[in-house]
C-alpha cells in the first residue's frame, strides 16, 4: 500500500472517533449532572419511623383506635434535615433523578420539562446535531471510497477538499449546538417545574465528549487541508517533467540572416568573426562585434 493511501487510514480513524463521540453524546443523558434538593415524605409506617412517631386516641371502653383522619403524626427534623439530596442528570432527550429508596432512577421526558421560552432553542440545537452527525457521516463514506479506489481516474484531490469543508461545517454545527443547548438548560433552570430545578449542576461526560467531538473535526480539517494545499503545489512540478528549463532554439529565420552575414553566433560578450570562404565572391568579409 502506497503512502497516499496509508495518509487517508490514519485520517480516517479520527474522523470515526469523533462521529462515534457525537453518536454516544446525542444518545446519553449526562450532558448535565447535579443535585436536587427535595423535602422528605411524611412517614407512611403507621408503627411510627426513625424520625417520626404517629400518635391516635384509642376509645376508653373498647381499647380500639379510631379511624386514621385522627391519627396525629410528629416529627422532629428540622431545617436541612427535612430535606434529601437526590442526584440527577439530563441530555437532550430525558432527564433521570434518583428515586427515594435509591434503587433506581425516575426518567422524563427533557423536551416535555423545558418550558416554552426554550422550546425552540432546544429542537434547533438536536437539529444542529443530527446534521452535523450527517455531515461527518458522508466525510467518512467518500474518504472510505478513496481509500479502497484503485482506479487511476480518483480525483484525490477533490476527495480531500470535499471531506475537509464537510468536516469544518460539522464542526461549526456542533459548536452551535452545544450553545443552543446550554441556553436551553439554563432556561429550565430558572423557569422549569418546581419538582425538577436542580440546587447545583455541572457539565457531565456527554457533554465533554461532544466538545472532543468538534475539536477532532476541525484538527482533521486543518490536516487535510494542509495535505491539499501542499498537493496542489507540487502538482505544476510533476507536470513539467524536468526540473531544468528549456532552452531557446533559434528560429529558422535568424539562422538564414545568419548564413548571409556569414557570422557564427557565439556566446554574449565574444567576438563574431566571419568566415571567408563561406561568402560570395566579391562580398568582402565583415567583422561583428556585440
Amino acid at each position: 500500500m502506497d503512502r497516499v493511501k496509508w495518509q487517508r487510514i490514519l485520517t480516517l480513524l479520527p474522523i470515526c472517533l469523533a462521529l462515534t463521540f457525537s453518536l454516544t453524546a446525542m444518545g446519553s443523558s449526562h450532558w448535565c449532572e447535579g443535585i436536587r434538593r427535595t423535602t422528605k415524605p411524611l412517614c407512611q409506617d403507621l408503627l411510627g419511623g426513625v424520625n417520626c412517631i404517629h400518635f391516635s386516641r384509642a376509645s376508653s371502653s373498647t381499647g380500639r383506635r379510631h379511624d386514621n383522619s385522627q391519627a396525629v403524626q410528629y416529627i422532629w427534623e428540622t431545617g436541612d434535615d427535612k430535606f434529601i439530596q437526590r442526584r440527577f442528570h439530563a441530555g437532550l432527550w430525558q432527564s433521570c433523578e434518583e428515586s427515594l429508596n435509591s434503587t433506581g432512577e425516575r426518567c422524563r421526558c427533557f423536551p416535555g420539562i423545558v418550558p416554552t421560552e426554550g422550546q425552540g432553542v432546544l429542537w434547533l440545537s438536536i437539529g444542529a446535531e443530527i446534521l452535523g452527525i450527517i455531515l461527518m457521516l458522508t466525510g467518512v463514506v467518500l474518504l472510505g471510497f478513496s481509500v479502497s479506489c484503485h482506479s487511476p481516474g480518483c480525483s484525490w484531490l477533490t476527495v480531500d477538499a470535499s471531506v475537509a469543508i464537510l468536516l469544518v461545517l460539522a464542526g461549526l454545527l456542533g459548536m452551535v449546538a452545544h450553545m443552543m443547548y446550554t441556553t436551553s438548560f439554563q432556561i429550565t433552570v430558572n423557569l422549569g417545574p418546581e419538582d425538577w430545578r436542580p440546587q447545583t449542576w455541572d457539565y457531565g461526560w456527554s457533554y465533554c465528549l461532544a466538545w472532543g467531538s468538534f475539536a477532532l473535526c476541525m484538527a482533521v480539517s486543518v490536516a487535510i487541508m494542509s495535505r491539499y494545499a501542499t498537493a496542489h503545489a507540487e502538482t505544476p512540478r510533476a507536470l513539467k517533467g524536468s526540473p531544468f528549463p528549456q532552452r531557446n532554439t533559434p528560429q529558422p529565420g535568424a539562422s538564414k540572416q545568419v548564413w548571409h552575414t556569414g557570422a557564427v553566433p557565439h556566446a554574449v560578450g565574444q567576438v563574431f568573426v566571419s568566415v571567408a570562404g563561406h561568402c560570395p565572391p566579391g562580398a568582402g568579409s565583415k567583422v561583428s562585434m556585440c
